[in-house]
């Protein structure tokens, strides 16, 4: 589906409508992120107290009220109703004692050759271990304390490459492919918070291990995880306390333990399985809920189909206060972008790709490897294209922007086809409307 921009004075704003740009530039705004939906009547004031106009994402209105219509799973991983009728919990915001500054000191292609074998060998390491723990065996930690000192040096070096190879490997195990994933996601969000090494390495291996206690529920429960009703689904929330039940006697330290014992908690007492809430909640438990969370909504799996990674963040913001917290959210889409790294794009001139990395001054503008010429047809090579670079200096008709968000497994967009550290970058406006 198409977005179509409608230009409109702030007076005239509805709950409802999707905001996609400003009459002026974003950072001279308070608004965390680039683009969100309208919620309430103080909303309406936020912008008017900043704008005299904004542009309308007609598209996006759409889908929110798609989103209001849909019917509930109860006891699903589908979210598209969790931010009605839920209790609101304002907490201060969330405070990091001396938080880093990360640098970027290395390059997004460098990295990705320095990590690329990196994931197999995690993935490789969590299945011994948890084949172990099926088994009964004693779990040997250390191959996995290893690698997570890997994963977050790649990160803190350079946050999109490890993020790309977790979205776009191909995975034979879901509970692996899953756990991992979190652990990408929550590492680029503690970075972004400015957590410390020693902090990233527990909230990493917690990650990792946060799914232990599935081993013990059986294969048609985990493969119907979205779909369980209310006596099924009081046995698959068993699967907290017996993760932290066979992993309290290995050595591991209370913070990576607080993390396998909190990652289903929620911010206003809904989670599982003691229902605290609010500052009770571990910080790095949050962290891993909220990551967990996320990948839930946009992993791929049989019998259903993923959120689109645009969506799952729209979804996410209107959860603020609900679920999660609300600077954590924000925390979050400021690390991840709005279309997040892995995520597939159709541009408005009609070229497909993926998404490789974003601008964090321009969210909407990221930098996409395009795969499709303009009638969807595969190109030879791909090449990558920088949205924020591209259009800093071109007007509104010239500018090339993300059309939609694709669902996974689109036609044509196969990313393990190109290998991304040797596509062409040297893009130019001819280049970029000829394909």
């Amino acid at each position: 589906m198409g977005v179509q921009q409608k230009k409109v004075a702030v007076h005239d704003l509805e709950v409802g409508m999707f905001v996609s740009d400003l009459d002026r530039p974003w950072h001279q705004t308070p608004f965390p992120i680039q683009g969100f939906h309208i919620r309430s009547q103080d909303d309406i004031r936020a912008v008017s107290s900043h704008c005299r106009w904004v542009m309308v994402d007609v598209a996006e209105i759409r889908e929110s009220l798609e989103l209001s219509d849909a019917k509930p799973v109860v006891f699903g991983r589908n979210a598209k109703s969790r931010g009605r009728g839920r209790d609101v919990l304002q907490l201060p915001p969330i405070s990091i004692r001396e938080p880093l500054v990360y640098e970027e000191v290395t390059s997004f292609r460098k990295e990705i050759r320095t990590s690329r074998q990196l994931l197999g060998d995690v993935e490789a390491s969590l299945h011994r271990l948890f084949e172990t723990i099926r088994s009964e065996g004693v779990a040997d930690l250390k191959p996995i304390a290893r690698l997570t000192s890997q994963m977050v040096s790649s990160v803190v070096r350079q946050p999109d490459a490890l993020l790309w190879l977790a979205r776009t490997r191909q995975h034979d195990d879901f509970l692996y492919r899953h756990a991992l994933n979190t652990a990408v996601w929550a590492l680029v969000c503690g970075r972004q918070l400015g957590l410390n090494e020693g902090l990233l390495n527990h909230l990493c291996v917690g990650c990792l291990l946060s799914q232990v206690g599935k081993t013990e529920l059986s294969q048609d429960m985990l493969a119907r995880e979205g779909q369980l009703d209310q006596e099924e689904f009081a046995e698959y929330k068993t699967y907290v306390a017996r993760g932290v039940a066979k992993l309290s006697g290995t050595g591991l330290s209370r913070a990576v333990l607080s993390v396998i014992q909190g990652h289903r908690e929620r911010h206003n007492g809904s989670g599982f399985p003691e229902g605290v809430r609010g500052d009770r909640i571990p910080l790095l438990a949050k962290i891993a809920g909220l990551a967990e969370f996320f990948e839930s909504l946009v992993g791929p799996r049989d019998g259903g189909e993923p959120v689109t990674p645009a969506r799952a963040v729209t979804m996410l913001y209107d959860m603020r206060n609900i679920e999660f917290q609300e600077d954590l959210i924000e925390v979050f889409i400021q690390a991840i972008g709005i279309y997040p790294t892995g995520s597939l794009v159709e541009l408005t001139d009609g070229q497909r790709g993926i998404v490789i990395s974003h601008s964090r001054e321009r969210r909407l503008w990221p930098r996409v490897m395009v795969m499709t010429d303009t009638d969807r047809k595969p190109l030879k090579s791909a090449k990558i294209v920088d949205l924020a670079r591209f259009n800093e200096e071109r007007d509104a008709a010239e500018a090339v922007t993300v059309r939609e968000c694709l669902p996974h497994g689109s036609e044509g967009l196969n990313p393990a086809g190109y290998d991304v550290t040797g596509v062409d970058s040297r893009w130019n406006f001819s280049r970029l409307i000829s394909g």
